[in-house]
């Protein structure tokens, strides 16, 4: 994820912290500092240190139930609104899933636990009427915020743990299709009356907690349409065959001129041998052009370490490979290994529509 710096690896994956989050860290700070000076500016600071140190352990419950399981969790971003977990690939078999999703709750309930019984904490209502306030304890706010972290991850709604283990448990007596279309229905709902209530209630927070889980549902059921469309598809059928390479000696004043004259929101860079060097994307070339000029060679500045895969291998295990690797883009290969075009992560949300729209189609009887 871009805008974010590595602290170390856990498990495998890397753990990093979005720059949104020393952000919220410094504005935290100074809004203690305002109440109580510096102690308090401490105290707030910590504990919301404290709070991401325990969304960094869920995450990481995650990734240790899906590692037994061979599937690896490539980075773990902390970002204002929580922490996000990047697997590899979901589990397929519902009894899989549900231990995963269930891990990170769990490593939830053992702090809580430890809190209470090694250090003594004490959680009540009114620590979490004013996690803020230092009366309580420290540890029993930490603990109050672990039983709250159980008790949200819990709500059937994606992309929440307990959309996730609803899911898992449809999907034993449905198809996967099936229970995630039905998962999302009830998540997006539940999003509407968290939407209600924050409304109503005046609560901000909460009218922005729906509006993620109402998308999220809907990119979980979207996601998952498109992977069982893709198993029964091929690569090439996704794939982009029109289109303008840029070659190893352009500058980005070239690449520039390529965007303003074509619909292309990347730019393949090939060599004389046919093989793909690297991508340019739109973005980056905009950055660039701002930063170093437009004489600067595309190879200083275009994303390398795009996963090549033969065009006729079918589209879920290019998916697979883009998830893994972390990049927007895969290249086909035609049988003589020369580039032959690319996947999109545009393109493949076209499909998804077309899929969707294939879908509810009515279906013609045949005379």
């Amino acid at each position: 994820m871009s805008w974010s710096i590595s602290l170390g690896r856990v498990f495998g994956s890397d753990i990093r912290i979005h720059l949104t989050f020393l952000l919220l860290l410094a504005w935290i700070g100074f809004a203690g500092w305002q109440q109580g000076g510096g102690a308090a500016a401490a105290d707030s600071v910590l504990f919301v240190i404290a709070i991401f140190a325990c969304v960094t352990l869920h995450e990481l419950g995650h990734a240790y139930a899906a590692r037994r399981y061979g599937i690896a969790t490539p980075d773990i971003t902390l970002l204002p609104i929580g922490g996000v977990a990047r697997l590899e690939r979901m589990p397929e078999d519902p009894k899989q899933e549900i231990v995963i999703a269930i891990a990170g709750p769990l490593v939830n309930v053992v702090i809580a636990a430890a809190l209470v019984l090694i250090f003594g904490a004490r959680p009540n209502l009114e620590s979490v009427a004013a996690l803020q306030d230092t009366a309580p304890g420290f540890a029993a706010r930490v603990a109050w915020v672990n039983i709250v972290l159980v008790l949200f991850n819990l709500i059937p709604a994606f992309p929440m743990d307990g959309g996730r283990v609803l899911r898992a448990l449809l999907a034993m007596r449905m198809t996967r299709m099936k229970a995630t279309a039905i998962a999302g229905r009830i998540g997006q709902g539940i999003a509407f009356i968290f939407g209600f209530l924050g409304l109503t209630g005046g609560n901000p927070i909460l009218v922005l907690v729906a509006v993620f889980v109402y998308l999220a549902a809907a990119a979980e059921t979207e996601g998952t349409s498109l992977l069982n469309a893709a198993r029964r598809m091929r690569a090439r059928d996704a794939m982009i065959s029109a289109f303008e390479a840029l070659e190893t000696n352009a500058s980005l004043d070239d690449a520039a001129k390529a965007l303003l004259r074509t619909t292309q929101h990347e730019f393949p860079v090939v060599d004389g041998a046919g093989k793909l060097r690297g991508m340019l994307s739109r973005q980056m070339l905009v950055a660039a052009l701002a930063a170093k000029g437009e004489d600067t060679p595309v190879i200083e500045v275009m994303e390398t370490g795009i996963p090549e895969i033969p065009a006729d291998v079918r589209l879920d295990k290019v998916l697979e490979a883009m998830q893994k690797a972390g990049h927007g883009t895969a290249a086909l290969t035609g049988p003589d290994g020369r580039f032959a075009g690319y996947i999109s992560r545009e393109n493949l949300a076209e499909l998804t529509m077309l899929t969707a729209a294939e879908w509810h189609a009515p279906k013609q009887r045949k005379a």
